[in-house]
């Protein structure tokens, strides 16, 4: 069932003289077209597949309880999180399906006995349509989906009726301890193809900055890449030879002399099995040589890449364009025609920022404290005055991890929030080109902490960080820039109508009606029985005055259970926890801005005068501000 045993000898110390003929043939079978795969989130799946086949059986062989071998599958599938949506784009049939040709031409082989190079090539023939990374990953996906079949009727057929058919059907044998040699050479090759395909994806995932590398570098990396592809599929075939052939291990029963009679099995190995556990060290240690010399050539090319992308980025902001489409092509030059998604999960492409001020959130996966996300998502999207600037800008989420790698607990964070924020989010952020975070942390000044960079219609940045901006007002600050900010600071001339904006619409009410308003906050009760009833002193004096309650600085459940004894006892009007949240949130966020546009202000500005007013409220326990509607007239208390 394995191939001839000179495939294994002959072929491998030939490959140097022959190595222009067999590029040649290699090339001829390459006709790429507009088909698109997420080769890099499925080749995590297969990982995830190996992983679990290879280590789950030495744990149940170890008497790993079931629990412990259910836990080690549900951490491979969370491993996985972001594969559950992966297509390939512009193929008329499923992947699924392209899968299972793959298998079955696979097969195929391993029981005609064909020339394993010619076998090669017709593999190669039958992925002619696809990228050099795509290949490789499409026949580990076949493999992985040969083998974890296997493993797991070999390791259910004792308990599950249903295995044990299939084990008898496909004549997988039952001593699965005796089959550890062979499930130990495949693993390491296994792993060695992983490596090697990684590398592969390296450099195919630059190719859109390819012609930033010399022709030296490209002539010398392109022919190790077609090479490590055409050894990839070919190590396939072989271990797909060598599954095959471990269905078919001769079992011979020998009798031992005892008081009772008892039989053991022993395995009887043909010679085409031996030797195809011998070409699965050989074609690893080619594989393994293979890997080491085309990682320094992607290398060198990653390292030219670096060099000269950052320049073009600094270049490219220097420069008028005529819109926002080649910068953000610049910026995320991912493999798919569809880089970003929206809360829907729906796929988009840069397109759909033609002609908008594009608001890019950089942060960490995590975002930021869910109340401030709350309040965030309500100052962007579920704003009164959104619809009125509806499709002239969107907030493209760009999540950045603290390290270089994104662990379990990143990409976790990322489906989370991109699945529920109203915002468009880069769909493989992981992938996003080096050289670009490391424009985004130096240029843009990002150190983990939340920032918006925003971009206008003509990819131009008007604002490095508009995050204060729209705290304070909302879509009111569009487009976001900042000659807006200091319009915005121009035009306020009341302070309480400013830290109220869209906090209540009975105090936007309130002040719009030029009513009296008296704003107050504590932590004491007692303090706040004693205020109200000076209150009510200066109200059965004949005095409008409209009150309301806004809690305290890092409000807790104390403030909780006062806004509910207000709200029992009639005391006056109170914020709810959430937007007593929101007001002190607004209110430091107004302090940072104004700390950093206070350069701008002179010391005659009305507003200025009044924000003293609010800023020593923002510091004190237990204070009140009183104000006329939109009068500039305030008094403390």
């Amino acid at each position: 069932m394995s191939f001839p045993e000179d495939e294994y000898v002959d072929s491998i110390p030939s490959l140097t003289t022959n190595e222009d003929f067999l590029t040649r043939e290699i090339l001829l079978t390459h006709n790429p077209d507009d088909r698109q795969l997420d080769s890099d989130m499925l080749l995590q799946l297969v990982e995830s597949t190996f992983c679990s086949a290879t280590e789950n059986v030495i744990g149940l062989q170890s008497g790993a309880c079931f629990h412990e071998f259910c836990n080690r599958v549900f951490a491979a599938k969370l491993d996985v999180i972001s594969t559950g949506n992966i297509d390939l784009v512009g193929s008329e049939e499923p992947i699924s399906l392209t899968i299972s040709k793959i298998s079955n031409e696979m097969l195929s082989g391993c029981f005609e006995g064909e020339n394993l190079h010619r076998k090669t090539l017709i593999l190669l023939e039958m992925l002619s349509h696809y990228r050099w990374d795509a290949k490789v990953v499409l026949a580990l996906a076949s493999l992985a989906c040969s083998f974890g079949l296997f493993q797991l009727i070999l390791q259910l057929q004792s308990d599950n009726a249903l295995a044990g058919s299939l084990a008898m059907i496909k004549r997988v044998p039952r001593a699965s301890s005796m089959l550890n040699p062979e499930f130990k050479a495949l693993n390491l090759l296994v792993n060695t193809m992983v490596k090697l395909t990684k590398v592969i994806i390296s450099f195919e995932g630059m190719s859109m900055q390819h012609e930033l590398v010399d022709d030296k570098s490209m002539d010398v990396t392109k022919p190790n890449i077609y090479m490590a592809t055409y050894w990839i599929l070919r190590s396939i075939l072989l271990c797909s030879s060598q599954i095959a052939d471990l269905r078919n291990l001769r079992l011979e029963k020998v009798h031992v002399l005892s008081l009772t009679p008892n039989y053991f099995f022993l395995f009887q190995y043909s010679d085409k099995t031996v030797v195809a556990a011998w070409g699965l060290h050989s074609v690893g240690n080619k594989l393994s040589s293979l890997c080491t010399n085309l990682g320094e050539h992607v290398a060198k090319c990653q390292q030219q890449i670096e060099t000269r992308y950052y320049d073009k980025l600094l270049q490219m902001f220097k420069e008028k364009h005529v819109d926002n489409q080649e910068v953000l092509s610049t910026l995320f030059p991912l493999q798919s025609e569809y880089p970003f998604k929206n809360s829907s999960s729906t796929e988009c492409g840069i397109l759909e920022l033609e002609n908008k001020v594009v608001v890019l959130l950089i942060s960490k996966p995590e975002l930021i404290p869910v109340d401030e996300l709350f309040f965030l998502v309500q100052q962007t999207s579920d704003h009164p005055q959104r619809n009125k600037f509806e499709g002239s800008y969107e907030i493209l989420w760009v999540p950045i991890p603290s390290s270089r790698e994104w662990n379990l607990a990143d990409k976790i964070n990322f489906e989370f929030f991109s699945d529920r924020l109203p915002w468009f989010s880069i769909r493989r952020p992981w992938s996003l080109n080096s050289t670009v975070v490391s424009y985004i942390r130096q240029e843009w000044n990002f150190n983990d902490d939340p920032i918006m960079v925003v971009l206008n219609e003509n990819g131009m940045v008007t604002n490095l960080n508009a995050m204060d901006m729209v705290w304070i007002w909302g879509p009111k600050a569009f487009p976001f820039s900042n000659s807006r900010e200091k319009e915005l600071w121009e035009q306020e001339n009341c302070m309480l109508d400013l830290i109220i904006n869209g906090i209540s619409p009975s105090l936007t009410q309130w002040v719009e009606d030029g009513k009296n308003i008296c704003i107050y906050g504590s932590s004491d009760i007692h303090w706040i029985r004693e205020f109200n009833a000076s209150i009510k002193k200066i109200k059965s004096a004949g005095i409008q005055l409209e009150v309301i309650y806004v809690g305290c600085k890092n409000p807790d459940e104390n403030v909780t259970t006062i806004i509910d004894t207000i709200d029992q006892e009639k005391i006056c009007t109170s914020l709810t926890f959430h937007k007593v949240q929101f007001f002190w949130l607004r209110l430091e966020r107004l302090e940072r801005l104004i700390s950093a546009y206070q350069d701008h202000m002179t010391s005659s500005d009305k507003a200025s005068k009044e924000l003293a007013e609010f800023l020593d409220f923002n510091r004190n326990e237990n204070r009140a501000i009183i104000g006329q509607g939109s009068s500039t007239d305030v008094l403390k208390t």
